[in-house]
């Protein structure tokens, strides 16, 4: 995945892509976002655990709501990879609902990556059904399991 241009400080990035939603801003939220904002790769909710860093008292219900509410305010998008289990990726500056673009999940180490340069066709429905999202999933090996 290509780098993300970010500010050094991804904590005040966070916060304002949060203040543009007009919620309240917590430090959760802000931390979470960060967190998320910093990964190269989708992450489970126990691996943006790990990442925040120490002394921030997060707790696991509360990490729960915070990505519900980041996925519902289209800030975040979650796809579910071959394993069943959640992975979370910042929306940064696109939206996330029905953004509409491809995952890519290596089958080996399950390493999932956005590969937001990936423009999907826009697939005609029947009259009066509306898309609610577009998930493609891509699976294969990844660069180091290759190798």
């Amino acid at each position: 995945m290509a780098p993300k241009h970010l500010p050094a400080n991804t904590a005040l990035q966070a916060a304002a892509l949060l203040a543009a939603t007009g919620a309240r801003l917590t430090r959760a939220r802000i931390e979470v976002l960060a967190a998320l904002l910093r990964a190269d790769e989708a992450l489970t909710h126990h691996e943006v655990e790990h990442r925040l860093r120490r002394g921030q008292d997060v707790d696991r219900v509360t990490l729960y709501r915070v990505l519900e509410w980041l996925t519902e305010q289209g800030l975040v998008h979650k796809v579910s990879g071959e394993d069943r289990i959640w992975r979370f990726s910042a929306a940064g500056h696109r939206p996330a609902r029905g953004s509409g673009h491809a995952h890519f999940e290596c089958s080996s180490c399950g390493k999932v990556i956005c590969l937001d340069q990936t423009r999907l066709p826009s697939i005609p429905l029947p009259a009066g059904y509306r898309r609610r999202d577009v998930e493609v999933m891509i699976k294969g090996s990844c660069d180091q399991c290759a190798a």
